[in-house]
């Protein structure tokens, strides 16, 4: 066969197979009558493959050609699996969290369906396509073919991209997402904008933030010095909190504390490995990815003004976040009923934290505690790994990773037994802090990462491009828990914040407001953007 041949068949089958939740996708548009579907299906049908033929025909040559084609076959598969069975989108931030994606997450998504569309869409195109004798031509004449062939598909593509470019045009225009099914280029494009990152912005070095930071007027004669955890929740929906409104009681242990639940706050990402490093920044959302260089973040800054801080990692790592803070990664410890089955639940990261705060620096110690807990939290897909047994309140649950084959009643009763299990982290995390209160003024602050999708709409799990996700994707529970003792220091009141919690408020606040919380002065905090600013009286008021 001549190379021409394999670059057409391949080209082909990939634009039309591989791309089946493009097509189901365009199907699905609510605007667009089923002739419509059609002409845009072969439009971008044409337009993926010649895109495609014209990348093949640059890489003919004797030893590349089938190492590239199978290099594609491999990533469309499991794009189109991954795209189909969670109803996702192959964008930047998906390619970070990818790329990011440890053993355990990585496990929780394998199932017979991937392995049977992996099988399908690329093993066995693969190995016709090893299996096919080439036939080889001179240097000169492969030359003259990989240029003819390119120049011919791009001439094609041309054509075809203006003979349809209004319908194309209005499609990419008025639905967006539907750029990031086009697959696998969806994928490549991704990871060359991951790739160019080094060159926008030298990600190896960290400037300094915040080093003037300080401690402010109630430290001065303090008897009890603070003690602030900030709980760091996993794929938290706002709207499956019973305090927030839920008709199913999902937070019993949460509804007996004075706590104060905000309603109406919004993540700076829909992705862990955007929301992270986002929140604990003073950018902001919208100047985050545009800053012009990495800085130190909120625990650099509570470490310069002097605070004790400590970050404790149940799930795949702080992104960066706590690169320069005492951390401890509790997701592979061996406690019995705690870390069964090759992870731990969140309870671990409580077992010994007295003894973790004990080795921290006295010094830092005797002025104040900052102690971060990042949570497993509601991880999908596996959703009912995510909550023990006895917390288990909702039944019968989803225990298949494959969610689209989940019955919607299952998938909901997995998800919000992970909440239960949520809300009795955070009661037992604020018995733990009330037992503190002799020798310190505890307080506490949790705070999701990013939503999740549970089928509305067919999307699954998160990590939409945020201009187009979903509000379920973004909408997160923000839970204040102040002690009497922390209240008298700080000034501030939980009945004040009950006042307020239809106020909006987005992780563009947590910065500031944690430092308010603590009283860190330095010129990089911002009382406009602190929410507890708001309910903080004067002093002697």
């Amino acid at each position: 066969m001549r190379p021409i041949w394999v670059v057409v068949l391949a080209s082909f089958w990939i634009a039309t197979i591989c791309n089946v939740a493009l097509w189901r996708a365009l199907a699905r548009l609510p605007d667009l009558s089923s002739g419509q579907v059609i002409t845009i299906s072969v439009a971008l049908a044409l337009v993926i493959g010649l895109a495609t033929a014209g990348l093949f025909s640059v890489l003919a040559w004797r030893w590349t050609l089938k190492p590239i084609i199978m290099l594609f076959c491999v990533s469309a598969a499991f794009g189109a699996y991954f795209m189909l069975a969670y109803g996702i989108v192959i964008d930047k931030s998906m390619m970070i969290n990818t790329l990011q994606t440890d053993v355990r997450e990585t496990r929780d998504l394998l199932n017979w369906r991937l392995l049977v569309t992996v099988l399908v869409l690329a093993v066995l195109p693969c190995v016709l396509l090893w299996r096919q004798h080439i036939r080889l031509q001179s240097a000169t004449r492969q030359v003259l073919s990989n240029v003819a062939a390119l120049v011919a598909t791009s001439v094609l593509l041309v054509l075809v991209v203006m003979l349809f470019f209004q319908s194309i045009a209005s499609v990419m225009r008025n639905y967006p997402h539907v750029r990031y099914l086009i697959n696998p280029l969806n994928s490549f494009y991704a990871l060359g904008s991951v790739a160019s990152k080094p060159f926008q912005r030298d990600e190896s070095v960290v400037l300094p933030l915040g080093q003037d930071a300080r401690l402010g007027a109630n430290y001065a004669a303090q008897t009890k010095p603070p003690l602030l955890l900030l709980v760091l929740g996993e794929t938290g929906r706002s709207g499956n909190f019973a305090i927030n409104g839920y008709s199913r009681p999902t937070t019993p242990e949460l509804a007996r504390e004075n706590i104060a639940s905000q309603r109406n706050a919004w993540s700076c990402g829909t992705s862990t490995a955007a929301s992270v490093p986002c929140m604990f920044s003073n950018f902001g959302r919208q100047a985050y990815d545009s800053r012009p260089a990495n800085y130190e973040g909120l625990l650099d800054v509570l470490q310069h003004s002097g605070l004790a801080v400590l970050w404790l990692d149940n799930q795949s790592g702080c992104k960066g976040v706590c690169d320069r803070v005492p951390n401890v990664d509790t997701s592979q410890l061996k406690v019995p009923g705690l870390c069964d089955g090759g992870e731990c639940f969140d309870e671990v990261m409580l077992q010994g934290l007295d003894q973790r705060i004990a080795a921290l620096s006295a010094e830092r110690r005797a002025k104040g505690v900052v102690v971060v807990m990042h949570q497993m939290g509601s991880h999908g897909p596996a959703y009912y790994k995510r909550s023990p047994p006895t917390f288990k309140k909702f039944l019968p649950e989803c225990t298949d990773n494959a969610l689209q084959s989940c019955a919607q009643e299952g998938l909901i009763n997995a998800y919000d037994n992970s909440i239960v299990y949520t809300d009795h982290i955070l009661g037992s995390a604020i018995q733990w802090l009330k037992g503190r209160e002799s020798d310190n003024a505890p307080a506490m602050l949790y705070l999701s990462d990013h939503g999740e999708s549970l089928g509305e709409n067919n999307l699954y799990l998160h990590g939409m491009p945020y201009s187009i996700a979903p509000d379920v994707q973004k909408h997160v529970p923000w839970i204040t828990w102040l002690s009497p003792e922390f209240e008298q220091r700080s000034k501030i009141t939980t009945r004040c914040l009950k006042e307020q919690l239809d106020a909006p408020v987005s992780h563009d606040n947590y910065f500031h407001s944690v430092l308010g919380l603590m009283n860190v002065q330095t010129r990089v905090y911002k009382p406009e953007l602190d929410l507890y600013a708001r309910c903080a009286r004067p002093a002697g008021a």
